[in-house]
């Protein structure tokens, strides 16, 4: 293990914690790879000499010049001469050849407070040299002064609990103003005067009284320093220097590269973060590893890596201590899988109390199967290389029987649909809600802007105060935040509020009109948005290039008018003063990798500089528009939206607008059409298949000529017999092409389909043709009595027919769960969906067929 002399690991001490199955979960093993990775960039070690501490009295006094005039408000110069000078006659009763090492001898390196300058303000009583006693205050200026002039270096460790409130000015006047203004120019009066600019300021300057030099001197090993000794997590000041162009190419682009992320680890460093007892078995999975590294990714092997070394063997150890051997007794197999197929997990009670729950594990079966795999691959590599493999070729206790996914599949198919049903018709509220609240947040942070410090603004359904009424006037550089209190004295950030609400709305627009996973939505840059001409009409189309993500397949989507709306606020809201999207750095939580910088289309201000928006970050935002929107399911608990489920809600709907499956498959980059079908919520995958293997037999059948497009005149007679199929008891059934039997008698016809809001008028066909019976009775017209009252029967046929239809719709129980033509109307889009023309049932070019009364095919 490489050294640590400065102490950067010091604060690294991550406790050991629980990871998959319950497993420990070794943290010394990412301390261990951190430290390597900092050893790379050193920090710079001070020499024993230098000009400033081997500076006189009086040279160092004289390089504190005298203001022009002494009328300035807070004179600043006599204090700081006259701490300089007692500090200076102070250490010069301590032994050393340098104002260093005198420094070093001296009590004050001991003392983290200021303690030790009420020693020196005492020890200045009485001295001649002085004639007077030196104030703390002095004092305290004094030093100030020799940190300025680089007289003394003290380590960091001293400086960072300190406030560098007026060092920043003495560094600026005495040691680098040129650095200083640099930065200031690089970040902006507006960063560099608000409270995360203060304090990367505050932090460069301790890295100059530390290490000394100017601005140009800082490496990269001494913010790597500041960062692991320092409370303060930000890095804004590591990103002001790398963009001065000072550090080198291969610096790592953000501290977060040694601090939070540690990359990819090797087999050896996964495997050992269980902990596993038995070394030989330990190599033997390291080994089959690093054989299993160039066909997988870092996620699949670092799964591989978790079920072998902690769900498999970090499990047998526990259970049966002294194992060696991967030939397990039938009775140590069975218990294994049996603990394998739960999850256990520690819940607490109201009371306080905890208690172990147990869940069934819903990836039991591709667990079981990585573990045949070693198996069998250990007994089929052991033939090439016996003497590496041979010795522990062993039964596999999962027969393959028992990794059967027939059962698997169809339940978690059941879950998926259970959750797309339940999430597919709420939708378009869900978007609704993001909506109203991005707007209200404008409206609130527009009135708060308009509104002056300490006055109250009413927006609609609230009564706001704008803070800052008791605060001074703030420097030119300054603006006042957009802070109000409510009417129950709650203090809100109207600005922060806004960017919730924006970013909430762009997520879930994105999401739903892509169908993307998040990680591909995060990774979507300004070069993504392309044009494309097409080759017939010369029509520009924007598309959206999606990266490769987990099926390493790029695609490109087309941009709809909605998603071209919200693509467009995003690149506005992120785009510079100077029209240029900034360049951030995304990190695969995948993959464990950071990439180049790029411009981002999901980037936001945060500390005074850019960062990506995580997936983390949207989860929660989604999380809290659920809980602001109110939506619930059957059982009354929150309907929680995952961002995976904008991906089954748009195939759902895409399909169930109709778009081909094969078409969605390629939108979505599925390898399979299996995986799309199995997205879609409204047909199951067999249904779909059997139906496109009918179509195909049904088309070997028929003769081609059939499948030929009709002509205008074709197109305008079957339109046209639908025209005609409307008259005043309801619509005719009959099917194109065949004449009515009837002669146009509907009353007598069976495919009438009567109108329920013509039963009044049937009503009064029953009556009329009575008293038409009755006229024929009496004057003797027994011809035409037999043709009214065949016309009366079927009058009487239809009103018994709409009344039989009203009594089963009033005897129908209803369930509360919608009707399918509920669900198709609820689309995700904003807008609903135009129906596409639909294809007409029979060609006019087709033979005659026996039709029935629906007019379908018998």
């Amino acid at each position: 293990m490489t050294a640590d002399p400065s102490g950067l690991l010091a604060a690294d001490v991550t406790p050991v914690r629980r990871g998959g199955g319950g497993k420990q979960v070794d943290a010394a093993v990412t301390r261990r790879v951190r430290q390597e990775r900092l050893a790379r960039y050193p920090a710079r070690s001070n020499p024993e000499r230098w000009s400033g501490t081997t500076a006189s009295v009086e040279q160092i006094l004289t390089r504190l010049p005298r203001p022009p005039s002494s009328s300035e408000r807070y004179p600043r110069w006599f204090p700081r001469r006259h701490g300089t000078e007692a500090l200076l006659r102070w250490l010069e009763t301590f032994p050393g050849a340098t104002w260093q090492q005198r420094w070093q001898a001296s009590p004050a390196p001991a003392d983290v407070g200021s303690g030790w300058l009420e020693q020196v303000s005492q020890w200045t009583t009485g001295q001649p040299a002085l004639r007077r006693r030196r104030r703390v205050g002095e004092l305290s200026a004094g030093v100030l002064a020799l940190l300025a002039l680089d007289t003394v270096r003290p380590e960091v460790a001293w400086l960072v609990p300190r406030r560098p409130q007026f060092l920043r000015d003495a560094m600026a006047q005495y040691r680098d103003p040129e650095g200083l203004a640099a930065l200031e120019e690089l970040a902006g009066p507006q960063v560099w005067w608000s409270i995360p600019g203060r304090q990367a300021v505050g932090q460069i300057v301790r890295i100059l009284a530390a290490k000394g030099g100017t601005v140009r001197d800082i490496t990269v090993g001494d913010c790597l320093q500041l960062r692991a000794l320092s409370r303060l997590n930000g890095s804004l000041f590591y990103q002001w220097l790398r963009e001065l162009g000072q550090f080198p190419p291969n610096a790592p682009v953000s501290l977060r590269h040694h601090t939070l992320r540690t990359g990819q680890l090797s087999p050896a460093d996964l495997v050992d973060r269980y902990r596993l007892r038995c070394r030989p078995v330990r190599d033997l999975i390291v080994e089959y590893l690093n054989e299993r590294q160039p066909t997988v990714d870092y996620t699949s092997l670092e799964d591989l890596a978790r079920t072998l070394a902690s769900l498999f063997w970090a499990d047998l150890e526990r259970h049966h201590p002294g194992i060696d051997s991967l030939r397990l007794t039938p009775e140590m197999a069975v218990a294994w899988k049996q603990r394998i197929r739960v999850k256990r997990r520690d819940e607490r009670l109201p009371d306080g109390t905890t208690i172990e729950v147990q869940t069934p594990r819903i990836n039991y079966i591709s667990l079981a199967t990585s573990v045949r795999a070693f198996y069998l691959d250990v007994a089929e590599w052991a033939i090439d290389d016996p003497a590496r493999w041979g010795p522990w070729v062993a039964r596999c206790p999962i027969s393959a029987r028992e990794l059967s996914h027939r059962k698997a599949i169809r339940q978690r198919k059941a879950r998926t649909d259970q959750r797309t049903r339940a999430r597919l018709p709420l939708l378009p509220v869900l978007v609704r809600h993001a909506e109203d609240q991005l707007k209200d947040a404008c409206d609130r942070l527009a009135a708060v802007k308009a509104t002056p410090p300490g006055e109250t603004f009413t927006v609609p359904g609230q009564t706001l105060t704008r803070a800052g009424g008791q605060r001074k006037k703030p420097r030119p550089h300054e603006t006042l935040g957009a802070w109000a209190y409510d009417t129950a004295g709650r203090r809100h950030d109207l600005g922060w509020e806004e960017h919730r609400a924006f970013w909430t709305w762009a997520a879930v627009e994105v999401l739903r009109h892509t169908g993307a996973r998040i990680e591909e939505m995060l990774e979507t840059t300004h070069h993504s948005l392309i044009q494309y001409t097409l080759p017939t009409t010369g029509e520009i189309v924007p598309l959206l290039q999606i990266a490769p993500s987990k099926t390493d397949e790029e695609r490109v989507l087309l941009v709809t008018p909605e998603l071209a709306d919200v693509l467009s606020a995003i690149v506005s809201r992120v785009r510079g003063t100077d029209g240029i999207i900034p360049l951030v750095q995304l990190y695969d939580h995948a993959e464990k990798v950071w990439h180049p910088p790029m411009p981002a289309l999901f980037q936001a201000p945060a500390g005074g500089h850019r960062k990506p928006i995580t997936a983390q970050v949207i989860r929660r935002y989604l999380d809290d528009l659920i809980t602001a929107s109110g939506l619930t399911d059957n059982a009354g608990k929150p309907l929680i939206y995952r961002p995976h489920d904008f991906r089954r809600l748009f195939v759902t709907d895409a399909i169930m607008s109709g778009l081909p499956p094969h078409i969605a498959q390629i939108i979505c980059g599925h390898k399979d059409i299996n995986t799309t079908l199995g997205y879609n919520t409204i047909y199951p995958a067999e249904a779909i298949e059997a139906h496109r293997a009918f179509i195909s037999r049904r088309r070997a059948t028929r003769p081609s000529e059939e499948y030929r497009t009709p002509t205008s005149e074709e197109w305008d007679a079957f339109l046209g017999h639908f025209e005609l199929r409307k008259i005043s008891l309801g619509s005719c059934g009959r099917a194109f092409g065949t004449d009515c039997i009837h002669e146009h008698a509907c009353i007598r016809c069976s495919l009438l389909r009567p109108d329920t809001s013509a039963r009044q008028r049937l009503l009064e066909i029953r009556d009329n043709l009575h008293a038409r019976i009755a006229e024929a009775t009496r004057e003797g017209w027994l011809g035409e009595i037999k043709g009214l009252e065949i016309s009366l029967a079927g009058a009487e046929a239809k009103i018994e027919q709409l009344d039989a239809d009203r009594a089963h719709r009033s005897a129908a129980v209803h369930l509360g769960m919608p009707a399918f033509p509920e669900i198709a109307t609820r689309s995700g889009a904003s807008q609903p969906p135009v129906d596409p023309p639909r294809r007409p049932r029979a060609r006019p070019s087709e033979p005659q067929t026996s039709k029935d009364s629906a007019g379908m095919e018998r």
